[in-house]
């Protein structure tokens, strides 16, 4: 008897129970069997044959053994889940590193002079939206071709925006 080591990577292996079927081949293979003697027995007329009844199981078998039929290695039944999971998934995955959900606001840092205090508050502190009135006026000043307007950032991810009106 030949024997061989198996990687301890494969564990996807199907064990085969009748010929070359599987346990899942052999489950999709009996619903039909124990399918179609439900219905025999549960439909009107019941315990009697009828036509309706040969033609469900008739289609209940030949669905049941085109999902058996084995494609590289996965059933068809295993190809469609597959397909099904990937196209459920949502489309576009949304993420922004820049929202405060679940963060903790961090206190600001008082200083001993009021003016360092005051600019270190300022960056630390959200700032709230502006007014109608005030989101007109730097509106007004963004659009005047007069104004410089010019962005500058840090080496620590900041940006600083200054505007500055040239009046007439």
């Amino acid at each position: 008897m030949k024997t061989t080591i198996v990687p301890a990577q494969i564990t996807t292996v199907e064990d085969r129970i009748a010929g070359n079927l599987g346990l899942n081949q052999l489950l999709l293979l009996s619903v039909p069997v124990f399918g179609g003697c439900a219905l025999y027995i549960v439909l009107p007329p019941t315990m009697h044959a009828s036509l309706y009844k040969f033609f469900v199981i008739a289609v209940m078998a030949v669905v049941c053994g085109i999902l058996s039929i084995r494609i590289k290695g996965k059933i068809l039944l295993l190809w469609i889940v597959v397909i099904g999971r990937y196209n459920l998934r949502p489309r576009y995955y949304l993420f922004n590193k820049n929202t405060l959900t679940n963060r903790e606001q961090p206190e600001p840092i008082k200083a001993e002079d009021e003016s360092e205090a005051e600019v270190k508050v300022v960056k630390r502190r959200r700032l709230s939206p502006l007014s109608f009135s005030d989101t007109a006026h730097l509106q007004s000043i963004l659009e005047n071709p007069a104004s410089n307007l010019s962005f500058t950032a840090n080496k620590r991810g900041g940006l600083r925006v200054l505007i500055t009106e040239v009046k007439d």
